[in-house]
């Protein structure tokens, strides 16, 4: 899988700047999680927001920037570009992690467990 090297310093800067949601699903639910995730990893031009190798899965979180339809164009060309390395992606907003965590953290499980 290519990525841009020039992201690597962006990624690292956006894991040191979690936003609140990435922040809340990384420490309750995928920094333990029994197969590895990776926090904003680099996937061609893009960053993903996390990462799962093993089950070829990118979780992506959408904040409210992402509804216009110029973004949710973009989204869309950058769902594409990523899935064309075999990779399925998820998202969720932002209000879904915070009025339904159990059930944002239940999607991404049995995606997992369907998927390795």
């Amino acid at each position: 899988m290519k990525h841009n090297p020039k992201n690597e310093e962006h990624a690292r800067q956006l894991r040191k700047d979690m936003t609140p949601w990435e922040r809340k699903l990384w420490y309750c639910f995928l920094k333990d999680y029994p197969i590895r995730f990776q926090r904003q990893k680099c996937i061609d031009e893009y960053i993903a927001d996390f990462y799962c190798f093993r089950a070829k899965l990118v979780v992506e979180l959408d904040g409210g920037g992402h509804y216009d339809p110029e973004s949710q164009q973009k989204d869309a060309y950058r769902t594409k570009v990523i899935e064309s390395y075999g990779l399925k992606v998820i998202r969720f907003c932002n209000t879904d992690v915070d009025k339904n965590f159990y059930g944002v953290c239940t999607v991404i499980d049995q995606e997992v467990k369907g998927r390795v």
